[in-house]
């Protein structure tokens, strides 16, 4: 089985595969590679849909380039509690956001998402989300601004300062906020069944949409609270173990 990394013949034929349908597993079959390595390499290049060969090299390139000129002193990874290591950590974060983007998730939307999730607090100042990710606070702003729409994020005031906060019922209030969107959807297709006659073939094509879009909003609704009734945990209240995490900065 060859080692080492992709090469960039390997990454056109795992294009070509995806736009055969291929899964991954049948993919790295041909490769000779695990299937882990293919299913890495497209989550973090865009996911089955938008993988793209050339780019994925690309970054494969720039990422090796990186490592053989480390970031200055400053730039290294934030430190870490509970003896993490942080360069896993911030491996594993730049694998999440892939997964956030791969799902549709725009980048810095993604980016912030990640930062808050991974946080231990659940909750950030733009001065701390910026200084982390190295991005302007005018482009935390518009990216917080966009995750409160899914009811992905909130803002509380600190003193002077806003702070963006996540709840541990993050993923229930988006899976809520997706079903009200596809309940709103339906609607306004059921509405253009009057507008272009129920007798017709457009007609025909809207009512089977709102019937189907009615169907999925009502079983995400009542999938999520289900879920959440019987999976979710508990986060701690405030552990000791957390305490000066906000005024020594940023930590995951």
């Amino acid at each position: 089985m060859p080692g080492g990394r992709l090469t960039q013949q390997e990454r056109r034929q795992i294009a070509r595969g995806l736009a055969d349908g291929l899964a991954y597993a049948e993919i790295a079959r041909q490769l000779d590679r695990p299937t882990s390595t293919i299913t890495r390499e497209v989550t973090r290049n865009g996911g089955p849909t938008g993988y793209r060969a050339d780019a994925a090299h690309r970054s494969a390139e720039q990422r090796a380039h990186r490592r053989k000129n480390p970031a200055p002193r400053d730039a290294r990874p934030d430190p870490q509690p509970y003896g993490r290591d942080a360069e896993a950590v911030r491996a594993y974060e730049e694998m999440f956001t892939t997964a956030m983007t791969a799902s549709g998730a725009p980048l810095m939307m993604s980016r912030v998402l990640a930062a808050l999730t991974l946080s231990d607090t659940g909750s950030l100042t733009a001065g701390e989300l910026s200084a982390h990710l190295k991005v302007s606070p005018a482009s935390v702003s518009k990216a917080v601004a966009f995750l409160e729409t899914q009811s992905m994020v909130r803002r509380e005031r600190e003193g002077r300062r806003e702070r963006y906060v996540i709840d541990n019922d993050l993923m229930h209030d988006s899976m809520i906020a997706s079903a009200r969107s596809t309940a709103q959807l339906a609607a306004t297709a059921r509405e253009g069944v009057s507008v272009l006659g129920a007798g017709t073939a457009a007609g025909a094509r809207l009512e089977n949409m709102s019937r189907y879009l009615d169907f999925v909003s009502e079983s995400i609704a009542r999938a999520a609270d289900q879920a959440r009734a019987i999976l979710h945990t508990k986060a701690p209240d405030n552990p000791a173990s957390l305490k000066g995490i906000h005024e020594h900065g940023f930590n995951h």
